[in-house]
């Protein structure tokens, strides 16, 4: 549900979070802090509420397949490098041959000006050397981005460092001079001459400063290359893969999920409302038991893909989201953040996943990194209105069962196509009809370079919703996380210097197995039953303690 717009942020709500679980090591203080959120409603009032993330007795664990008995490849690395900024690499080609290297998202309009706060390793010379490929990219995904301001900004730079070589190259030269017999006055001359070129380089090597800074900020509004088979335009112009199924026939006049849940007693948005705000919800009775059969059913079906499960931290450093494409304090931002802190809430897994193996050099071996993960997801839906998001569809917490790759570069387009067959083929089983989409360049996110979107009829709302999306980010992603591997020799070479072979950046995927409230809408909205009831899949019965109908509640009135 990445590519759809986002609504309302909640101020004025004040909470104490429960530490985070660490699933795997993170930066230390990713602990819940007091968090001042935002709420623009204006019934909103200032509450308080003190909330602990725990284990439902409910939610009954499944049997795990046999390769969980050992530790996945995917958790061994060669060398991992904790809190070293990224320097400005990108002269050298050897660390960028895999792909055609993008730049970085979009950066927030009130940082402007700022400098960055981390460095994204940019391909500069390929950007100048392929710049009207990437104007057309710019031009074709509706991009902001000011390709000129950048090569300028390049060229500046390019004609610093050389200055500030030549003044070094001079320095030294002055002081092997200094070490030689001299005259005093002779050696006066020198000692003036190295204090001149020593401000001299001060002063340059400031410029160099501001100008890489610079070079950042603008570079890092460039977005993704894009897939060459993606249609260019709007949302409008994207292109269906593939059709699974036909809408079903009722022979009786069909609720939609909001009207079924209150006749069944699944739902609570006005309880909801008054203690969080807005675009909140309560799950009732089989609607709980629902949402914890779809994770429990989502996680292990993907488990047998050769996927390691994971829950992750749903407190992120605002860093690790900018590093993965998203913009925490940028206007009409989806994220909620952390007042006083440099932290944020996730608005997916993506985030804490793509953050696992930050700054690390990977073992060819151990790749490809395959991860499904639980979380919970907040999302402010800034702009989100009217009837089309009622209900569940538009909400600003959630939970959702996020797939993530991390791969060779050659792999990426292979694995692309993998994760959007696992989607289809879990879809499939739950009996629905939906369209698997190419999304037009327009739609697609700065790392996106190229993503499928899933959306199925719910029959209830009249029209196709997004319940999934799937998407390659190539090494858009890894070159700002910093995530790369060193590819094994084909033939064994003599140790000694020159004998490893470069690094690369690795291609990170990520794809949505379930996200939870669009999917209650279409098994409510498509398994609904003339007599008032809804059928539950056979699939996610045995994650529902064998349930296998929702029925009205009947209830006496107290007397």
């Amino acid at each position: 549900m990445s590519s759809e717009k986002k609504g309302h942020t909640p101020q004025g709500i004040t909470c104490k979070a429960a530490k985070v679980l660490k699933v795997i090591s993170f930066p230390q203080d990713v602990n819940a802090q007091k968090i001042h959120g935002r709420i623009t409603q204006p019934e909103a009032a200032m509450q308080s509420c003190n909330f602990k993330l725990s284990p439902s007795p409910n939610f009954k664990p499944f049997n795990l397949p046999t390769s969980l008995n050992r530790l996945p490849y995917g958790f061994h690395c060669l060398h991992r490098r904790r809190h070293s900024p990224l320097l400005v690499t990108s002269f050298s080609s050897a660390t960028t041959a895999a792909a055609p290297p993008p730049a970085t998202a979009a950066a927030p309009d009130e940082n402007k000006g700022k400098a960055p706060q981390w460095r994204a390793t940019i391909d500069f010379k390929w950007i100048r050397d392929n710049k009207e490929a990437v104007a057309a990219n710019i031009k074709n995904r509706n991009s902001n981005a000011n390709l000129e301001v950048v090569l300028e900004l390049y060229d500046e730079l390019l004609n610093v460092q050389k200055e500030v070589e030549r003044l070094r190259a001079e320095r030294n030269a002055v002081a092997n001079k200094m070490k030689a017999k001299l005259e005093p006055s002779e050696r006066q001359k020198l000692i003036e001459e190295g204090k001149s070129l020593k401000d001299s380089l001060v002063s340059l090597e400031e410029d160099l400063l501001k100008v890489t800074d610079e070079l950042q900020q603008e570079a890092q509004c460039v977005p993704n290359m894009t897939h060459p088979d993606v249609p260019i335009g709007g949302e409008e112009c994207s292109t269906v893969r593939k059709t699974v199924g036909k809408p079903r026939e009722f022979g009786f006049v069909i609720k939609d999920h909001v009207q079924l849940g209150k006749d069944l007693d699944l739902f609570d948005f006005d309880a909801a409302a008054e203690v969080s705000g807005s675009k909140f919800y309560y799950l009732k009775n089989e609607a709980a038991l629902l949402e914890m059969g779809l994770v429990n059913w989502a996680v292990s079906e993907v488990m047998k893909k050769g996927f390691t499960p994971l829950t992750t931290p749903e407190i992120a450093r605002s860093s690790v989201m900018e590093k993965c494409g998203f913009q925490p304090r940028g206007t009409n931002t989806q994220v909620y953040s952390i007042d006083g802190s440099d932290q944020c809430l996730i608005g997916t897994a993506e985030i804490p996943v793509g953050g696992i193996h930050m700054d690390s050099i990977l073992a060819d071996l151990s790749l490809p990194f395959k991860y499904v993960a639980f979380s919970h997801c907040f999302r402010t839906e800034a702009g989100a209105a009217g009837a089309a998001t009622r209900g569940l569809y538009r909400v600003h917490q959630f939970s959702k069962v996020e797939m993530f790759v991390l791969c060779r570069p050659e792999e990426s387009n292979s694995f692309h196509e993998q994760l959007i067959q696992i989607e289809e083929g879990l879809f499939s089983s739950l009996g629905l009809h939906f369209k698997t989409m190419d999304m037009a360049t327009e739609d697609l996110g700065a790392p996106a370079y190229r993503k499928f979107d899933v959306e199925a009829w719910m029959p209830g709302l009249g029209r196709y919703g997004e319940i999934s999306s799937a998407s390659n980010c190539t090494d858009y992603q890894s070159r700002r996380l910093g995530i790369r591997y060193r590819p094994e020799l084909s033939t064994p070479v003599k140790k000694g210097k020159g004998s490893s072979t470069p690094t690369q950046f690795v291609h990170t995927l990520n794809a949505t197995a379930c996200a939870v409230p669009r999917m209650i809408i279409c098994l409510l909205e498509n398994y609904q039953q003339e007599d008032g009831t809804v059928v539950i899949p056979e699939p996610l019965r045995p994650f529902m303690g064998g349930l296998q109908t929702i029925a009205p509640k009947y209830r006496q009135a107290l007397v």
